[in-house]
Order: structure tokens, then sequence, then C-alpha cells
């Protein structure tokens, strides 16, 4: 169902066209064609890339795809070669790059399209395998318990893998890196009998009013592909080209010719000057004789339409009036006063002070006295000018 080669230096292979083609680039053949290990006795694992394109160009043709998880796997290169192509040989240029030594080797691969049996085949299914990465389905004996659970369920006489398709091709989402989820893969088969009961039954309504609530449909078969594929039975597609009509039979498409205008004038050398002051009266000159004009009808308010201090007063009670100039008579002599700050301070807010006179009394230390061990408070005996109270007397003293 499917043709496998290894890589051999300009090695010719023969896919046939609609039918999946699969070329294995193997590590181990062109670790022979790089430098020794440096070690003697150790087994080389040197990181190993490759770069596909077509001879001449920059890229591969568009049916041929690659892929290489890791530099310490093996690439394939896969799809499913078009009629197009039949009958024209494809050189593809493999350039293995060694991750180690920057080293390169090249080896050219001539692809000859062949034109194959009865193709296309009529009747095409494409299933969507949940649990499987596109190097994994591409591996020879998965692909062959597939084909054969579908051959099971199917039972044509012609079975053939047309092509495989990543999810993430298709806009799938990168899978996250947890409990070992897959990307999960696209596998179109085609057959030459018409689809089986059990293919029919994703078409039931019951099934479709399943998938539409993201549940899981009722297939009998599922069972077939259950032991080792997880098949997405919502996203299965059925085609039947034998019941298909164009559409290009239905649109009315144009020739694709443009209709004739005539012989092509160019514009003339000597080209007319233009006035341009109409566009200067509409872009420059009405705007701003616009603004003008506001602004004047602004001041205009702003300033001449002021009603005075004159006309305040006399609308404003004489009450009214007294006691807004009584407020600002105060206003001023309490700000007069705050700005005086020579006269001396009062007596109670002394720090020390005579309880007689009220002469002020000097620090009893200086400034850089350490003062942490003074008391918060001294006693009376200890303040220095202490008048000293006369103490009750007897009677019998006088």
């Amino acid at each position: 169902y499917t043709i496998l080669s290894k890589v051999h230096s300009d090695r010719n292979v023969y896919p046939s066209a609609g039918v999946l083609f699969v070329h294995v680039l193997e590590r181990e053949y062109f670790k022979g064609e790089f430098p020794p290990y440096p070690k003697p006795g150790e087994i080389s694992n040197d990181p190993i890339t490759f770069n596909t394109n077509l001879m001449g160009y920059p890229d591969r043709p568009g049916w041929l795809r690659y892929i290489q998880r890791t530099p310490y796997s093996d690439g394939v290169l896969y799809g499913s070669p078009t009629v197009e192509n039949v009958g024209k040989p494809t050189i593809i240029e493999i350039t293995a790059y060694n991750r180690r030594t920057f080293e390169t080797a090249r080896h050219n691969l001539i692809i000859n399209i062949m034109s194959a049996e009865d193709f296309p085949l009529p009747y095409q299914a494409e299933f969507f395998v949940r649990n499987m990465n596109v190097e994994e389905m591409l591996a020879s004996e998965v692909l062959g318990d597939f084909l054969g659970a579908v051959k099971n369920v199917w039972q044509p006489e012609r079975l053939n893998a047309i092509n495989i398709t990543s999810a993430l091709d298709r806009g799938g989402r990168v899978p996250l890196p947890i409990n070992d989820m897959k990307e999960g893969v696209y596998v179109m088969v085609g057959a030459d009998v018409p689809f089986s009961s059990c293919l029919r039954e994703v078409e039931n309504p019951q099934n479709q009013l399943r998938c539409s609530q993201e549940m899981e449909p009722v297939i009998t078969c599922d069972k077939k592909f259950r032991t080792q594929f997880q098949i997405d039975w919502c996203k299965i597609s059925l085609v039947d080209n034998t019941k298909q009509v164009s559409t290009f039979q239905e649109v009315i498409r144009g020739e694709g010719i443009l209709p004739d205008g005539g012989e092509y004038k160019p514009p003339s050398d000597t080209l007319k000057s233009r006035d341009y002051y109409s566009d200067f009266l509409i872009t420059l000159a009405v705007p701003s004789a616009i603004a003008l004009v506001l602004f004047l009808i602004l001041a205009y308010i702003m300033c001449c339409r002021r009603e005075g201090v004159e006309k305040r007063n006399m609308q404003t009670p004489d009450i009214q009036l007294v006691h807004h100039s009584a407020i600002q008579k105060s206003t001023k002599e309490l700000r007069d006063m705050s700005k005086n700050r020579e006269i001396a301070w009062p007596l109670s807010t002394l720090p020390v002070f005579h309880p007689v006179t009220g002469e002020m009394v000097p620090p009893l230390h200086a400034d850089s006295y350490d003062n942490t061990s003074m008391p918060l408070m001294r006693t009376q005996q200890n303040l220095p000018h202490q008048t000293q109270i006369p103490q009750q007397q007897s009677a019998g003293q006088y």
C-alpha cells in the first residue's frame, strides 16, 4: 500500500500517483561518511539534521513534506504524488549536517512518479487518529495495522493509503507536554467499493446530534480500532466521487481576458499648469475665517459682558457687605500677626522659667552633653534660681 525506501546515494524510487510515499533518512547510514568519534571504542551518537530541497530550488515540491523531531531521530519524507507530475523525474537534494563537526554530506533522491491503475479510487474516507503523531503513523508496521483495521470494517477489494497529514498542518494546536499527549494525524484511505454500514453510522441523526453536543457517537465498529487507535468519529470525512458533481459546471466564470480598452495612450509630456487658489481658499482661508469669528464672539462674551464690582455691590444687601468686610479685616489682621515672628514667646511655652520673675533659665547642660540618662523631669530642689517658699510656722513664734 505504500512504498518504503532507505537512504542510498543517488537512489531511484518509483512511487505511484495518488498513493502515499514514505522515504526514511536513516542517521546510521550517514554516520559512516563523517569522521570517527574522537574517543576510540565509544559508539558515536552525533546529532545529525537533514535539509531537503528540489534541485535548483530552495524548497521541496508542494506534495512532499519532511519531518524530523530531534537531531537524534531519523528524518522522514512523505507525501502523495499528483497526476500532474507523472513521467517527470523529481530530483531531491538531501544534505546531512553533523552538529558536532559541522561537516555535511549530500545525496540525491530521484523520484520517478508512475501512474496508478484505477486512479483515483472513487470512495475515500479520512480518519482522525488522536493518539498518534505523524512520524509514528508513518512507520510501516503502524500504518499496516491501521489499514488492516480499516479493511476489516470496510471489506474492499483494493485499499490504498492516499495521504497522511499532521493535525498541526490543519490548524491544530500544539499539545501540552503532559500525560504524553499527541498532536493527532489525519489519514486518508481510498477503496473501490462503497462505504460499509459501520462507516455510514456516523451520518445518523442521533450521532450527528451527539457530535454537535461534543459527545462520542455510538459506532459499532469502534472496537476494531480501540485497541491501538483512538478514532475521532465526529471528524471522519466520507467522499463519494461517483456521486459528486463538479462545481465548475454550475458557476459561470469569465474567460479570464480583460476587455480591450484600445491602444494605450500615455499622458503628454507638456502638462497644463493648474490654479490652486480655489483649493487654498477651501482648505485654509475658510476654516481660518470661521475660527476668527468664533474667537471674537468668545472674547466679547468673556470681556464685554461682565457685570462688574459696582453692580454686584448694588445688588447685595448692606448687612451682607458689612459681614464680608469684617471677615476681610479679621483675615488681614491675622495674616499680619502671623508675619511678625520677633515677639517673645509666651511664658507658658518656655521650657524652664522662674516661677516668680518669669526670667528664662539657661540650659542645664551643653548641647553636646549626653542627656540620654537624664530624667525627663527634675525636682524643684535641683532647679537653679529656685525661690524658697517660707514654711508655715506655729502661732507661738509670731
